[in-house]
């Protein structure tokens, strides 16, 4: 097997920084010897060996991997994806590592303790969310699932793509969302190459509440009801296949928000053990810290941002943010502030 990545070099003279993630992962990972060859495409210059590559495979993204085994010729466009089906093997045996100091101990199937619980928060209040992200998929790999929809879960879901380990990602459709958010969905699974898992409402349980109240009952006895329709039901049913989750919950973002812990043992949903592991990674990241992080990442974000949302829900529950505003107050705009969850983080 012959393995050539193809990075791209800007028409300033500059490396891609994808191309550099990608490398990072890699390396981190133990897997860089494994790539034999390396081979520039040069904005600049057409005619160079890695545009003339990336024209013969009609490939527009960078950086992408061609592996050859004998006359067969797969190409990637995911180093994930290219991990978990050519690399796999070092990956499998690869031995929980140390992050940061953080010793991670071997998997378990039991769920945690409160203890556990209060000793992993002591032990990770300085670290980097990164560490928290990379400590849990290397106790539960792809029984660790994140919790996919706005700007944070696209944060957790990079760190998670940089350390090079398995995890699962799932989402929820509530049938609301905005169009820009369903391109949003399918840019960051195309651009880290990862399977996002849509979990729907019950149809016969929407269709009932839609014939006795209408399309914005919401509106006049507030979004609980429906929420709990089509967002706690399919989230429940979600973490069910699961032992531990991952969230971009931050202390900062409400009122409601404020005793969000790096790691907390989630009674209010059942794992295929029983109460989960779940982790807060950016619990103590401000917006900005968040943002900052998107940029310098390069990661895709929701073209409603630039529209002035900041915190995106449903199209009929979510606005634009307002001067002054705290980026929730957009969402379920007609309630009170202290009301303003949709019950997805609400122990019950």
């Amino acid at each position: 097997m012959h393995v050539t990545m193809i990075k791209k070099e800007l028409a300033d003279g500059s490396p891609c920084k994808k191309c550099l993630q990608a490398e990072e992962i890699l390396r981190r990972r133990g897997l860089w010897q494994q790539i034999d060859e390396v081979v520039f495409a040069k904005e600049a210059d057409p005619g160079s060996p890695g545009m003339k590559l990336a024209a013969a495979h009609r490939v527009e993204l960078a950086p992408f991997f061609l592996v050859k085994e004998g006359e067969r010729e797969v190409v990637y466009t995911s180093v994930i994806e290219l991990m978990r089906e050519q690399l796999a093997s070092p990956m499998s045996v690869a031995p929980p590592r140390p992050t940061n100091g953080h010793a991670a101990p071997q998997p378990s199937d039991d769920h945690p303790s409160e203890q556990d619980i209060a000793e992993l928060n002591q032990r990770f209040a300085t670290a980097e969310p990164v560490a928290v992200v990379d400590w849990v998929l290397s106790r539960y790999g792809e029984s660790a699932a994140i919790a996919f929809s706005g700007a944070e879960d696209v944060a957790v879901i990079d760190m998670a793509a940089s350390t090079g380990r398995r995890f699962s990602v799932f989402t929820l459709d509530t049938g609301r969302l905005h169009p820009e958010t369903y391109r949003f969905i399918d840019r960051v699974r195309t651009h880290y190459g990862v399977k996002i898992e849509l979990m729907f409402p019950d149809r016969v349980a929407v269709e009932e509440l839609v014939r006795k109240k209408g399309l914005f009952s919401f509106y006049d006895d507030g979004h609980n009801e429906c929420c709990g329709m089509r967002k706690v039901e399919p989230l429940h049913r979600a973490l069910g296949g699961f032992r531990a989750w991952l969230s971009g919950q931050r202390r900062d973002q409400s009122p409601t928000r404020t005793n969000v812990e790096l790691f907390e043992l989630d009674r209010a949903h059942r794992g295929v053990t029983g109460p989960m592991l779940k982790a807060n990674p950016l619990a103590g990241t401000t917006l900005d810290g968040v943002w900052n992080y998107l940029r310098d990442r390069q990661a895709p974000t929701n073209e409603l941002h630039e529209r002035g949302y900041v915190s995106i829900g449903c199209e009929p529950c979510t606005r634009a943010s307002r001067p002054g505003e705290h980026e929730r107050a957009s969402r379920w705009w007609w309630e009170e502030a202290t009301k303003r969850e949709c019950g997805l983080h609400t122990a019950k």
